[in-house]
């Protein structure tokens, strides 16, 4: 299933559910040490390099995203290969380490949290606090039903990046397949913004990683219109149609199709006025019209459900699968 590759490199279904299953249960620790993070400092140590050299533009995006793949599929897969030259325990432990590092749902979920505790408190101070840790619009003009639409719309987003197609390209590539897809994620996130610094340097991250979310993205949409079958409250019906109808409504061509569908499935209108820079760059609605906005404690956890059941259901599937066809 992954391309012929197998070892120490090779996907293996069993270190896949253990990844999934310590990340949902105690989601992923901060630390100077975490790969995400020294990815990034690399990324910022590079950029440096190359903007002294003059690679401002689209050739230095591409020269970034050459250099930092070569160092970390390099890196992981040196380390992965040396720990296998070692005994086969010791493969298998820096494989689900780093397997586990480049997952991120259970953490979300965390952040997700926090916000929702703190409302619950009636600390709408910290509850903004949490949100900005989350997305990058303004907070202070957030109530406790803003607060929740945002974190829905980022746990429905970040579904597809942070978990979905981590697993789908380990399915596919086995651990290089993932380290790949972090480094054009991490790219994504750190340059891949439309400013006058980054407009085409951070061109070429931007489009790959819509690329490599293109097919995952879809898929998830399929996925929650699946969940919405065995949550209650919500429906699986309206997930497939507002999915389909109104993925395009957001400017992404990707993150459109989750949070239309988390939408349509709890049955709430999500998105609503956006704030930038004491600018208000969006007020449509993502959602039947018909239906009330995101607002109480009851719709986030309904959504919450939906987006753990359907990063379980898509773990599941790919585990199956992996030791199907192994």
């Amino acid at each position: 299933m992954a391309f012929g590759l197998t070892g120490p490199l090779g996907p293996d279904p069993w270190l896949l559910g253990i990844a999934v299953a310590a990340d949902l249960a105690i989601g992923d620790p901060s630390y100077p040490a975490h790969p995400v993070r020294l990815m990034g400092g690399t990324l910022s140590r590079v950029e440096a390099v190359l903007r002294r050299a003059g690679g401002d533009g689209y050739g230095g995006g591409i020269a970034l995203f050459g250099i930092l793949s070569v160092v970390w599929l390099g890196a992981t897969s040196a380390l992965a290969l040396a720990a296998a030259a070692v005994s086969p325990w010791f493969a298998k432990s820096v494989h689900l380490f780093l397997l586990y590092s480049l997952l991120a749902l259970g953490d979300l979920l965390r952040h997700g949290w926090q916000v929702e505790a703190a409302l619950r408190r009636g600390d709408l101070e910290a509850a903004r606090h949490a949100v900005s840790q989350l997305v990058g619009r303004d907070t202070d003009r957030m109530d406790d039903a803003a607060c929740r639409r945002a974190v829905v719309e980022s746990l429905s987003e970040n579904l597809t990046d942070g978990f979905i197609s981590p697993i789908f390209w380990y399915a596919l590539a086995g651990l290089p397949g993932v380290v790949l897809f972090k480094v054009v994620s991490t790219m994504d996130s750190m340059v891949g913004y439309k400013t006058r610094r980054y407009l085409r340097f951070g061109w070429c991250g931007a489009r790959l990683d819509d690329a490599m979310n293109w097919l995952p993205a879809r898929g998830t949409w399929l996925l929650l219109a699946l969940t919405a079958l065995f949550v209650p409250g919500c429906s699986a019906t309206k997930a497939l149609g507002i999915g389909w109808a109104q993925h395009g409504v957001l400017p992404s061509p990707n993150s459109g199709w989750a949070e239309a569908a988390t939408a349509g499935a709890i049955q709430r209108r999500l998105v609503g006025p956006i704030w930038m820079h004491g600018e208000l760059v969006t007020d449509v609605w993502l959602g039947d019209p018909a239906c009330p906005p995101t607002a109480i404690e009851a719709d986030y956890r309904r959504a919450r459900a939906l987006v753990v059941g359907c990063g379980v259901i898509a773990a599941a599937v790919t585990i199956t699968l992996l030791a199907i066809w192994r």
